[in-house]
């Protein structure tokens, strides 16, 4: 099971027109259900309270015109033939950008960043087209880097559009469910349908959210069809209704109609815009899931199918109300009210719309399981357990404490507000939050990736960003209507991210401080009379050189440590994948003969990392390629003095990638031999699990390389013991009092209530060991 392997599948089949064809349709149950959804509410959230639409059919023309230009304009315009160049090597997303920021200009939050990471292939996007830097943009990287305000502000931006996804993660499965149940009003009645909207929402999102752990993989191929079929369904009704009730309907795409019902409706017209705002929900999601399709794929069937479709169901519902004035019933503007055929037609639309409401809140719920993994890599939210679900499709991943608690805060929204309108409401002012910042971080990236004059920057700001900010204030004067619920919920979970960010970088400064150097680790043997013990030990660290604190309190209290002693750091890098040839970088600590290793294990934030048992493999093997090959340092150049912290690496691949190298096999039958090379034959009496590395006759290598890699054999049979520390951090004498409830409070209760760091290493427990220590900060 190789759960890296996906995204290079569309990589190697993009130039097909058959794979970019099949990739839209996909992409069609992926990426726009919550947009293809969104006209079971717009209308009715528009016209619930501001509004009201008379005889002369100026509101009914003038919303239609605001929601084809927003279309036209926002996902369209921005998205579609803008934003998705913005690609961090094929991946989107808020963090995509914040990435590609990080990369241009020395910006990276991750504090054990180090040189050998910018020199990853995938790094830095190498286009002959973008042209030299402008001076003005070398003055705002200069900026960027010399102040720290202005770092901490970025990082903070782009957590805010994080954690507003989240909020939209609760919202759009509540929005979308309750809107497409509220059609059964039409046939049980005013005072019935009361009591059974609210209780079938809240079954439909429980059983949604109890499925969320057997993977979307299992049910996707039905995600499409379901998609597609609501789309021609919802264009098919309402081309019937313009050529039924009004076939002149198509003179309000004039931007006039627009000009005409702000002049009308003035505050009013302008507090109703939160609810035209809800057409363009899931736009965001046309860039945050491009990595799993192209951007080629994605523009196909918004432009062929989904915007058409919309534009259609918008004009035709406007249509039927241009010749419906007269509101008997509180939900005469719904949606459902615009199908033809009665009853007969509208109990199959609500169970396609049901179903298609269903898609929609799969799609933000793994959109939110996906950014809060990233926020993961990136040191910027708490361990959580992550599940790959899927073996072939890369980024389908399941977190239990997110969706548990994404579904208690559904139920309660759902319960608690109960309509649409304040459901739109909240919803709203998330969707255009999210926005805002894309749109803040995409003028940064004009400037600083592209290279592209400052005006052009500005001009998309101002642009766009006047676009938006009519929206978001529209949105936010219906603070205490609603759209106070994704404010607290980006709040809270703005708060636990910015706290474990702190956390973890005052962390690691302390383990910066106080490691200690190579000369004390060799030296350390004769003064305290340890002794070398058979065996791996992987003492895992943070650091990327020198010795952690935590080994030497672990040695002063146990004078003794396994044969081979390998300093492991597994760290994330600011883009989305590492290439399987450059996932390790390995090097010796002092002198070979004392078999001390150090090993940086590298991961994408977008990158599955692999169980145990195949981590060992790679481990081991990437350590005897690096003895059998005999490389010295990335630069090739051997360090006379092996005392200095800066060790010289070596960039390695996993076994997979060097089939010709050295590769590991285990022999669990007790009678059988162990080969040390393909002429060195080593044989051991009877032990419990044989290692074997089967090692080519071509280049000859030396015979301290021989022998080593028989100490490494003899070390993994007797087996791998993984080191941790286990932290209590406090904070120091002398602190603040802010930095005290942060640390003392905050920080520990976080640590307590996050998965224990083997977790989220994936390291067994049976063969761990736990050194705990106090760090003051």
């Amino acid at each position: 099971m190789d759960l890296e392997t996906g995204f290079y599948q569309n990589r190697l089949k993009k130039e097909s027109w058959r794979t970019v064809l099949t990739l839209a349709y996909q992409s069609l149950g992926v990426v726009y259900g919550d947009l293809s959804t969104s006209p079971l509410y717009v209308y009715t959230s528009t016209f619930a309270e501001d509004i009201k639409h008379s005889e002369t059919n100026e509101e009914v023309y003038g919303v239609l015109s605001f929601i084809f230009w927003t279309l036209t304009l926002i996902p369209l315009l921005k998205y579609v033939f803008i934003v998705l160049k913005a690609d961090d090597n094929g991946e989107g997303g808020t963090f995509a950008l914040y990435s590609l920021l990080c990369r241009h200009a020395k910006v990276n939050s991750l504090p054990n960043s180090q040189l050998a990471d910018e020199k990853l292939s995938t790094y830095k996007k190498n286009d002959i087209n973008i042209p030299a830097q402008t001076t003005f943009g070398a003055k705002i990287k200069s900026m960027l880097e010399r102040h720290r305000v202005l770092q901490r502000l970025l990082l903070v931006l782009s957590l805010g559009g994080a954690s507003m996804v989240i909020g939209d993660g609760v919202l759009t499965p509540a929005i979308s469910v309750f809107s497409a149940i509220s059609g059964a009003e039409l046939s049980l009645g005013k005072t019935h349908h009361l009591y059974i909207e609210v209780p079938v929402a809240c079954v439909v999102l429980i059983a949604l959210f109890a499925l969320q752990q057997y993977g979307t993989h299992r049910v996707g191929f039905l995600f499409a069809p379901i998609v597609v079929t609501w789309l021609l369904c919802i264009s098919g009704i309402g081309l019937y209704n313009i050529i039924h009730w009004n076939p002149t309907v198509y003179r309000a795409l004039s931007p006039y109609y627009v000009y005409k019902f702000l002049k009308k409706t003035q505050k009013g017209g302008w507090m109703s815009l939160g609810g035209i705002l809800l057409c363009i929900t899931g736009s965001e999601a046309m860039f945050a899931d491009l990595g799993h399709f192209s951007q080629l794929s994605i523009k196909i069937a918004f432009t062929s199918l989904v915007y058409p479709s919309l534009v259609l169901a918008y004009m035709g519902q406007a249509a039927y109300l241009s010749r419906h004035h007269v509101t008997e019933n509180d939900y005469q503007i719904d949606f459902y009210v615009s199908v033809p055929g009665m009853c007969k037609l509208r109990w199959p639309v609500l169970v396609i719309a049901v179903l298609a409401a269903v898609v929609a809140s799969q799609a933000a719920i793994t959109g939110t399981f996906s950014i809060i993994k990233q926020c993961c890599a990136l040191g910027c939210f708490p361990r959580v357990n992550i599940v790959h679900t899927s073996s072939k499709i890369h980024g389908q991943v399941y977190i239990p404490e997110i969706n548990w608690t994404l579904m208690i805060l559904c139920l309660a929204v759902t319960i608690g507000f109960r309509d649409t309108k304040r459901l739109g409401n909240a919803a709203g002012l998330a969707v255009i939050t999210v926005m805002l910042v894309t749109t803040c971080l995409m003028s940064l990236v004009i400037v600083l990736c592209w290279h592209q004059n400052v005006l052009l920057a500005v001009c998309f700001v101002i642009f766009f960003g006047t676009i938006e900010a009519l929206y978001f204030s529209a949105s936010l004067i219906k603070f205490f209507e609603g759209a106070w619920v994704p404010v607290a919920i980006s709040l809270v979970f703005m708060i636990v991210m910015c706290i474990w960010h702190y956390g973890s970088l005052k962390k690691y400064e302390f383990d910066v401080q106080n490691k200690v150097s190579i000369d004390w680790l060799l030296s350390v043997g004769p003064s305290l009379g340890i002794v070398r013990v058979r065996g791996i030990g992987l003492i895992y660290t943070e650091l990327v050189s020198g010795i952690p604190a935590i080994f030497p309190h672990f040695v002063t209290n146990f004078p003794a440590f396994h044969q081979i002693l390998v300093f492991i750091c597994v760290k994330s890098v600011p883009i989305p994948h590492v290439t399987h040839e450059e996932r390790f970088l390995v090097g010796h600590i002092g002198p070979r003969e004392n078999h001390l290793y150090r090993c940086i294990v590298r991961y994408g934030y977008r990158d599955a990392r692999k169980d145990d048992l195949q981590f060992e493999n790679d481990l081991v093997c990437s350590i005897a390629e690096f003895i059998r090959t005999g490389k010295r340092g990335l630069n090739g150049n051997i360090d006379e003095d092996l005392s200095k912290d800066l060790e010289d690496m070596t960039v390695l691949g996993t076994p997979n990638t060097h089939i010709s190298g050295v590769q590991l096999y285990e022999d669990n039958e007790l009678n059988s031999e162990s080969v040390g090379t393909s002429k060195h034959t080593t044989h051991k009496t009877k032990p419990k699990k044989r290692v074997r590395f089967f090692i080519p006759e071509s280049p000859k290598i030396e015979r301290n390389a021989r022998e080593e890699l028989c100490e490494l054999m003899e070390a993994s049979e007797a087996g791998i013991a993984y080191i941790l520390g286990h932290s209590y951090v406090r904070a120091k004498q002398g602190s603040s009092f802010l930095k005290r409830i942060v640390i003392n409070f905050g920080y520990d209760f976080l640590t307590r209530s996050s998965r224990p760091p083997c977790y989220a290493l994936t390291v067994p427990h049976a063969s761990t060991i736990e050194v705990g220590m106090v760090y003051h900060v």
